[in-house]
């Protein structure tokens, strides 16, 4: 007689009875180390079930095998031989993994579990409603089209790779060329929208110290931080992404726009990676299991401008991944830029020049584009990529040639102003004006000739559309073409600075 006939005589003798009963699966641990445990018994376990341990910690079931189970454990992996021995019981929770979710989380630090860590005490309603982390994508009925600008302070995107909310931008280099940095100032650049940082593998200490120069320059009460550091177990850290969605999701079912920061899905592959091996699934390419692919899929396809009809939310999603040597040809590269819908790709070269951001501009893209845009944005800046595109093209030729005409050296002199104007520094974060006026000075060729300080017309044009000008005020859609005024202004700044 197998269980489950077991399971229904036992429940019928005691309904005649009049007894209550609540069948539980349970099973036995047979082996355990390295945050992976293997349970024989819990036949009705389901794929992606919780199981609860004898001394209370949580398990995720991965494996389903004829007679055992392989699941991966919460703990952290230093503490499974203390704590769990095998032989111990298991049992089925007839859950899969969720958080709780609500208001509360605003301004909040919490773990992959939902959990907040920021001791600031438990977190309001979050008992309201419970998340599953893993939730379907909306489908194509449910969305609309990307058209709303995601706007990040930062002339180089908003100018030449627009951003819209709901869209999947991956910010893609080596390490310490400005992802993050980036990222966190275009978090910084807003004031309606609700950001989640997912922190994956990284430093604590670098986690802090980012959120303390943040809090320096904003209010972080529309921050959430999801934070998975580098010596919790790899199951945290796999968990830690889907955690940042499902809370972004909360409130873009709200009608809020949101943006969900993943920082980064190469250590979210490498610990996907790790427990798969541990757990025995057969590798592939780079030793990464068959459905890594489907690992970041089904976490980015959950990012979309939702239609009028649900609220008309948002969730925008930036992540960042990895690069060795700046080689996107890459597993998990070639991956993420498949799915997503544009990529900044940065630059160790550029970086090392000392441009900021070092966005190669080559061979960034945004499939959005312009759709993305507002008008007047659209208008001083449709010829600019092209033109930095052939500056570099041009650069890069310079350099081999000995004797150069008068115009190449000319047009070489412009690219470098251009490029100047560009420039950025970390937590200055520009409005569309600034932007607007930034690149429409440095794109007409009357205004720079014979001008050798940059720094200072940039200086005052930034000043003259700034928070404290009278242009602050001004409704930047309302400005459908660049205005004779706005122009005036311009060129009167760019006059009043010396040659």
């Amino acid at each position: 007689m197998v269980t489950s006939q077991l399971n229904s005589f036992f429940q019928n003798q005691l309904a005649v009875n009049g007894s209550a009963t609540d069948v539980v699966d349970v099973g036995t641990v047979i082996s355990i180390g390295d945050g992976i445990a293997r349970v024989y018994g819990c036949e009705a376990c389901l794929a992606g079930e919780l199981l609860e341990f004898a001394d209370g910690t949580l398990g995720l079931a991965l494996n389903l095998e004829s007679q055992t189970v392989g699941a991966v454990r919460f703990a952290k992996p230093m503490g499974d031989n203390s704590t769990c021995v095998e032989g111990s019981i298991v049992r089925t929770t007839r859950s899969v993994a969720n958080i709780p979710v609500g208001p509360g989380y605003r301004g909040r630090i919490v773990n992959a579990l939902g959990s907040p860590m920021d001791g600031l005490g438990a977190i309001e309603d979050e008992a309201q409603e419970r998340r599953s982390l893993e939730s379907p994508a909306p489908s194509i009925m449910d969305r609309r089209s990307v058209h709303e600008p995601f706007a990040t302070g930062i002339t180089a995107i908003d100018a030449m790779i627009p951003i819209g909310r709901g869209q999947r931008e991956l910010i893609i280099g080596d390490r310490q060329t400005g992802k993050t940095t980036v990222a966190v100032d275009a978090i910084l650049n807003q004031t309606d929208v609700l950001c989640v940082y997912v922190a994956v593998g990284q430093k604590n200490s670098t986690v802090a110290e980012m959120l303390t120069a943040l809090a320096s320059l904003m209010d972080l009460s529309t921050v959430v931080v999801v934070m998975a550091g580098a010596d919790e177990a790899a199951t945290l850290q796999f968990l830690a992404p889907y955690t940042g969605a499902t809370i972004a999701e909360y409130f873009m079912n709200q009608g809020e726009a949101t943006c969900t920061v993943y920082d980064d899905l190469t250590k979210h592959a490498i610990s996907y990676r790790e427990m798969c091996l541990l757990l025995r699934r057969p590798p592939a390419r780079e030793a990464y299991p068959g459905d890594v692919f489907y690992l970041h899929a089904r976490l980015l396809e959950r990012g979309a401008k939702l239609s009028d009809a649900l609220g008309g939310g948002s969730m925008t999603a930036l992540p960042i991944v990895e690069t060795q040597e700046g080689d996107v040809s890459a597993y998990i590269p070639t991956n993420v830029i498949s799915i997503t819908d544009g990529q900044l790709f940065f630059s160790a070269n550029l970086f090392n020049e000392g441009i900021r951001p070092a966005i190669n501009v080559g061979i960034s893209v945004s499939r959005v584009g312009s759709a993305a845009q507002p008008k007047i944005m659209k208008q001083v800046a449709g010829q600019l990529k092209l033109q930095l595109a052939q500056f570099s093209e041009l650069q890069a030729f310079a350099q081999f040639a000995s004797d150069l005409d008068e115009a190449t050296q000319r047009q070489l002199a412009r690219g470098t102003q251009l490029r100047e104007f560009l420039k950025q520094a970390p937590g200055q974060p520009y409005s569309v004006l600034q932007q607007v006026a930034l690149i429409y000075t440095g794109t007409r060729t009357n205004v720079l000739d014979g001008m050798t300080d940059l720094a200072a017309i940039k200086s005052a044009l930034l000043a003259a559309f700034g928070e404290r000008s009278s242009w602050a005020s001004v409704n930047v859609k309302a400005l459908g073409d660049i205005e004779e005024r706005l122009r005036d202004e311009i060129d009167n700044v760019a006059a009043s600075i010396p040659g």
